[in-house]
């Protein structure tokens, strides 16, 4: 039993990279589809799909991005910021900024699960879930 389900989200998605798998499964929740969400909109995955299980707990599965010539990876870096044990919040005016705006940074605000970008255009802070780049 796990007891940080986000860090083993993105666990799973750095691993299944790491060994240049083209689809990982992972047990959904509604925090996770946000996240799976933001990722397919800025072009880190390629796509997801939100199945139904029998235990009504749903799984997602996402087909992970490569680049064609290289096949590197189109996530270098997953970070998980803010932790069970020690949680990390953002006002407003002291948002981070990825790689100088070039990676993005996922937050859970009041407007929901956004993007920093999205964060400073509504003008709100929130607890720093994780950075991607």
């Amino acid at each position: 039993m796990y007891t940080d389900p986000i860090a083993d989200f993105l666990t799973r998605v750095r691993n299944a990279q790491m060994a240049e798998h083209k689809v990982v499964d992972v047990p959904a929740s509604n925090m996770k589809k946000s996240i799976t969400k933001i990722l397919h909109d800025k072009g880190y995955i390629l796509a997801y799909k939100f199945e139904d299980t029998e235990n009504n707990q749903g799984n997602i599965k996402i087909a992970l991005k490569y680049n064609m010539q290289t096949k590197s990876p189109a996530i270098k870096k997953l970070v998980r910021i803010s932790k069970p044990g020690l949680r990390k919040y953002a006002d407003s005016t002291n948002l981070p900024r990825v790689i100088n705006g070039l990676g993005i940074a996922i937050l859970s605000t009041s407007k929901g699960v956004i993007t920093d970008k999205e964060a400073r255009n509504f003008n709100v802070g929130g607890e720093v879930i994780c950075h991607v780049y």
